[in-house]
């Protein structure tokens, strides 16, 4: 639990890096074992607000994106994965999927649930957690962008009927704090407001915290997005949250700076760990960079710090090491070393 007197609380993005053992002999068993561990990783180290990992979300398929997509599009009702090669060459040609080399699937009627079952999940993830629990899902935009729309009129359309499946989904979910991701729109910042359109339905529908997280991406240590948070401030404060969980450890350190125009309704989520870098941080440096952004941004803006993005593609050693660096840097911040 945090410290009694903590201000400052900490978190982790939502993916851990998967157990070799997991991937080697994969079963249900093993993968509450492994979410087992992986929760009682982030408490031993301090983390406030833990998550579960999304080990079951991993397809070793599709590695560019960790589940992110395939895990909550193929179940839905609407989505066929019979795609032609006309339609694979046009989706080779979109901007911002030159990450993925086929989408998860056609959208060829209205979309429904389906198969999609993510409060069983949460209540699973969630009876093993003894601090606060923050659930995760990809939110509209990102997933509207991976699909083939062979049935809306346009991805606005599309992201909003999408929308309208997750939220069918987070009405029934029990989290401390519900967080969706958004990883494409930092690189097209021109489509944020129909991205704030469709992921507001989604945020009124959490029954607790509201959160959302953007990045512009990590695969093999690589930004996959170009551009700056000078471009989405309009749409951060259009959102419908209680906080937001940014990428800034390894943006330049002056667009601190864009984030004075955030309303100040908004709790603040400063990323002071680089997940792009294996060399773990000092809580020295992470203690720096909390003074450095309420320097910034006033005292008492900073509401979480955690890692810039998921752990996923780091070492176990090194995330955990980085965890470790983020509960001791927010103490000695905070005058608890």
């Amino acid at each position: 639990m945090p410290p009694p007197n903590a201000r400052i609380r900490t978190t982790t993005v939502g993916s851990y890096p998967v157990p070799d053992w997991l991937v080697a002999l994969p079963s249900e068993q093993a993968l509450l074992d492994a979410t087992r561990v992986v929760i009682s990783t982030q408490e031993e180290a301090g983390i406030d607000v833990v998550c579960d990992g999304e080990l079951y979300r991993f397809d070793i398929n599709h590695p560019e994106t960790n589940g992110m997509i395939e895990y909550f599009v193929r179940p839905m009702a609407g989505v066929s994965q019979s795609v032609e090669f006309a339609e694979l060459m046009k989706f080779r040609e979109l901007p911002g999927m030159k990450f993925r080399t086929r989408p998860p699937g056609m959208v060829v009627g209205p979309l429904g649930s389906g198969s999609l079952d993510l409060p069983i999940a949460c209540e699973r993830a969630r009876a093993m957690a003894t601090h606060p629990f923050k659930f995760t899902l990809t939110g509209p935009h990102m997933l509207a962008k991976t699909l083939i729309n062979r049935h809306y009129k346009d991805r606005r359309e599309l992201a909003l009927a999408i929308a309208a499946v997750l939220a069918e989904q987070v009405r029934h979910i029990e989290a401390d704090i519900v967080q969706l991701d958004e990883a494409n729109l930092p690189g097209h910042p021109e489509e944020w407001s129909w991205a704030a359109e469709s992921i507001n339905v989604v945020l009124d529908a959490v029954k607790t915290k509201a959160a959302v997280h953007l990045c512009f991406g990590n695969y093999g240590g690589q930004s996959i997005q170009k551009g700056s948070w000078k471009s989405l401030i309009d749409y951060l404060n259009a959102l419908h949250v209680d906080h937001i969980i940014m990428e800034c450890a390894h943006r330049p350190v002056e667009e601190l700076e864009f984030f004075r125009e955030l309303r100040p309704e908004i709790g603040f989520g400063l990323g002071v760990i680089d997940v792009k870098v294996t060399e773990i941080e000092t809580p020295e440096a992470v203690a720096r960079f909390i003074e450095r952004a309420e320097k910034t941004l006033g005292p008492g803006r900073v509401k979480y710090v955690h890692p810039d993005c998921g752990f996923w593609m780091l070492k176990r050693s090194i995330a955990d090491g980085k965890m470790r660096a983020i509960v001791r840097g927010r103490d000695l911040f905070e005058g608890r070393s």
